[in-house]
């Protein structure tokens, strides 16, 4: 049974926007993998829109923020499950902005020149002098 109210008194809203609603389902499918590992905080991720916010973040229809809802016994609980969540979620940035097509084309880099692993008019010689 899942305890909330009294037995939770300490809360924290967290809205991440994320430049698009692709980028912020992947981070929402990240985070939700791993369970809480202490009974006594419990933690719940929604999509919203930039509307939706309480600053309105974003200004799209599409739901590109990632509203996480923790829930806690203390506040030192509180802090420490939240402290975890920001390190995860910076791994997550980190990731896309490295890896992800989206983010690279959000940043306005327009070439790849010089990108590790790209081979660019690459000729070569063949063993046999042809």
């Amino acid at each position: 049974m899942v305890r909330t109210g009294a037995a939770f008194p300490c809360t924290l809203t967290i809205h991440t926007p994320f430049p698009t609603e692709r980028l912020a389902q992947i981070a929402l499918r990240s985070l939700s993998v791993d369970e809480e590992l202490s009974p006594l905080v419990q933690r719940s991720f929604f999509l919203v829109d930039g509307s939706a916010t309480s600053r309105g973040t974003c200004s799209s229809d599409s739901q590109s923020v990632l509203k996480t809802e923790y829930r806690a016994t203390t506040n030192r609980m509180l802090r420490v499950a939240v402290n975890g969540f920001f390190e995860s979620l910076i791994v997550i940035i980190q990731v896309m902005e490295e890896l992800d097509v989206d983010v690279i084309q959000e940043k306005g880099i327009e070439s790849l020149e010089g990108a590790q692993g790209l081979e660019q008019g690459l000729t070569s010689v063949t063993a046999g002098g042809a």
